[in-house]
């Protein structure tokens, strides 16, 4: 969503990221006229450290034993409706299989969600979460088209995107309508000015036969993938277009693939409203006092009032720039991705009752792709991009007036954060193709759909409606009773006894089966 709002369904790995800094990449374009792309040599190389759109950073550390990361550039057509044409140079990122070679199963492939995320910085930041899986598999994630490295998506400069999240996401008034409008007008054709040649070729249908030539360049018979967050989506657009190709497939924080983008914003204020909820309930349940309210109504009431406060009276963020309440409101909402970043969103409201907004602008500024230089990687861009041109429908002021009365029960607090992002794609330079994407995959190998009960960005309601979706016989569910974004990397031993069951071994687990 292009305006101040969260990401599609970015992983928690792709944002938390941000936080900490991020870590490798590659890529290259070219011509190929009669080059038969699927039977390329990659030249897998020392990783280097990672563009500023990918995040910046140093260059990922060596993995346990001594072995390093490795990165090469994979040529695809720019337009998979011409494959003899012009080529991008795609990112890739492998740390080779750490076991014996004849129990080596072959390459894993991750994706870990945005639309935007960078695969080249996300899995060595958290390849340790992998290392069973590495036993058998060669672990290989990258970066999609339009993002990073990967014919990346050029937009705004930093100065003006600033600006761009500074400003108020949630008019009150025909004036402050208007200057929303405009804003993402000028985003809008920033991005077809910089980019406008790759804009009409970053679907999730590209980046799924994208996947489908790895997996031949890889020297893989069938697809094995772990998909996060979006990173599901496009798992399930693949299995729709090569049933016969999926090999040992998990789905983790999972898309709803029936929702158009109005149904899918209005499931994300569900779910980060119960987030927030759990939140609020979890501290003044605690033994001490909790610091933000006497009961948990109490605290979500001070937060509204610090929103409603800052709307008029922003307060001192990271110098120069100040707390706005879009800020404040995104800054919360990147809190809610993990459990373990409850402390901070603690913190920062403790900071912000007390005039002081630089917690919540970090955690902000993290959910926006901004390092502690000022320099933004490419994740919002590319969400724009690749959400914009995959999304049919454009909405109008109308549209999101008449549905205000609507997000505002489902989250009192996220309601006009998110019912405004719908505003994103109106004057987008590219049609959308579909209201939302088809992943029927009849004839598919068993994939394992796995869905958090406390899930903000990707609701648990979702993983049932992807099995449905999948089609009978293909999907088996999987719940965790759980908060966050995503189930495996919450470190929960069930959880990961039963993915890993599956990826290393083929054991299938009952749908319906429960961790908690």
């Amino acid at each position: 969503m292009p305006n101040p709002s969260p990401p599609r369904a970015t992983a928690l790995t792709a944002t938390a990221l941000l936080l900490l800094g991020a870590l490798a990449g590659c890529g290259d374009d070219g011509d190929s006229k009669d080059e038969d792309l699927s039977a390329q040599k990659l030249s897998w190389k020392d990783c280097p450290e990672p563009s500023a759109s990918e995040g910046g950073g140093d260059a990922p550390s060596p993995l346990p034993g001594g072995d390093t990361w490795k990165c090469a550039t994979l040529k695809a057509p720019l337009d998979w409706d011409k494959p003899k044409g012009d080529t991008i140079g795609l990112a890739l990122i492998r740390a080779e299989a750490s076991g014996p070679e004849d129990r080596r199963i072959g390459s894993l492939l991750f994706n870990f969600g945005g639309p935007g995320g960078s695969g080249i910085t996300t899995l060595p930041a958290f390849g340790q979460d992998y290392k069973q899986l590495r036993t058998r598999y060669d672990l290989v994630s990258f970066d999609p088209r339009g993002v990073g490295r990967s014919a990346g998506v050029k937009c705004e400069n930093d100065e003006q995107l600033d600006a761009y999240f500074q400003q108020d996401g949630t008019p009150d008034d025909d004036a402050e309508q208007r200057t929303l409008l405009d804003s993402t007008k000028k985003f809008n054709k920033a991005c077809e000015k910089n980019s406008g040649k790759v804009l009409p070729h970053v679907r999730t249908t590209d980046a799924a036969r994208d996947m489908d030539l790895m997996r031949q360049v890889l020297g893989d018979d069938r697809l094995h993938y772990f998909g996060i967050s979006y990173g599901t989506e496009l798992g399930g657009v693949y299995a729709h277009l090569f049933p016969k190709k999926v090999g040992r497939a998990v789905f983790d924080a999972v898309v709803d693939p029936t929702q158009n983008p109005e149904q899918g914003s209005l499931g994300q204020a569900k779910g980060f409203q119960r987030a927030l909820d759990n939140f609020a309930e979890d501290c003044t349940s605690k033994t001490q006092d909790c610091p933000l309210g006497d009961s948990a109504q109490d605290v979500k009431d001070r937060i509204a009032k610090l929103l409603k406060d800052l709307d008029g009276r922003p307060i001192p963020g990271v110098f120069p720039r100040r707390l706005t309440q879009t800020a404040a409101t995104s800054g919360i909402a990147q809190s809610l991705y993990s459990q373990e970043f409850w402390e901070y969103l603690t913190e920062g409201l403790q900071q912000a009752y007390d005039g002081d907004g630089k917690v919540l602008m970090l955690l902000s500024d993290s959910m926006n792709g901004r390092d502690q230089d000022g320099e933004y990687s490419n994740i919002s861009a590319a969400n724009v991009s690749i959400s914009c041109a995959d999304d049919k429908p454009r909405y109008t002021t109308a549209d999101v007036r008449a549905k205000l009365p609507e997000f505002r029960k489902a989250s009192p607090l996220f309601g006009d954060y998110l019912a405004w992002g719908m505003v994103g794609c109106t004057d987008w330079t590219v049609a959308g193709a579909a209201d939302h994407p088809d992943v029927s995959a009849a004839g598919s190998a068993p994939i394992l759909v796995v869905g958090n009960t406390g899930d903000p960005a990707t609701p648990y309601e979702g993983a049932r409606k992807m099995v449905d979706a999948l089609g009978k016989g293909v999907g088996a569910e999987l719940t965790y009773k759980g908060q966050g974004h995503g189930a495996y990397d919450s470190g929960n031993k069930c959880v990961r006894d039963a993915v890993n069951g599956y990826l290393l071994n083929g054991r299938v687990p009952s749908t319906g089966t429960v961790c908690s």
